[in-house]
């Protein structure tokens, strides 16, 4: 696991966003089958503090799909953090979408082509990696 304290932690923010028809319920089980799956990696799940506003019961759509994934730069984890969001959204049935966050710098992942996301996940890692 990577440990907050190493200087050469880096951060990502994974954002799932369902698509139109899922509910409320749907993204919650989606979003606890990708954590399961991240969990299986060399990082740590933080989770991603809820801003909610007074006297709301629940979080927002955004915060229950959304996590802090925390990893060392060194060692190659983040190209396998990658392919393994990739995966994942490739077993899934609906048109989901996930936005992977690095220092400003955002990427989103879908149902593309192979060759599209290959490359673009390419790019990516190695401004990243």
């Amino acid at each position: 696991m990577a440990r907050m304290t190493e200087p050469d932690t880096q951060r990502a923010l994974v954002r799932l966003e369902a698509d139109d028809e899922a509910d409320a319920e749907e993204l919650d089980r989606l979003a606890h089958r990708l954590r399961a799956e991240l969990g299986e990696l060399d990082v740590d799940l933080l989770p991603v503090p809820a801003e909610l506003p007074a006297g709301a019961k629940a979080a927002d759509p955004v915060t229950i799909g959304s996590l802090m994934v925390a990893f060392s730069a060194a060692g190659g984890v983040f190209p396998g953090l990658v392919e393994t969001l990739r995966e994942w959204l490739g077993r899934q049935a609906g048109r989901h979408k996930i936005k992977l966050t690095i220092d400003g710098d955002t990427v989103e992942l879908e149902r593309a082509t192979t060759t599209e996301r290959q490359q673009l996940i390419e790019a990516f890692v190695r401004r990243h990696g």
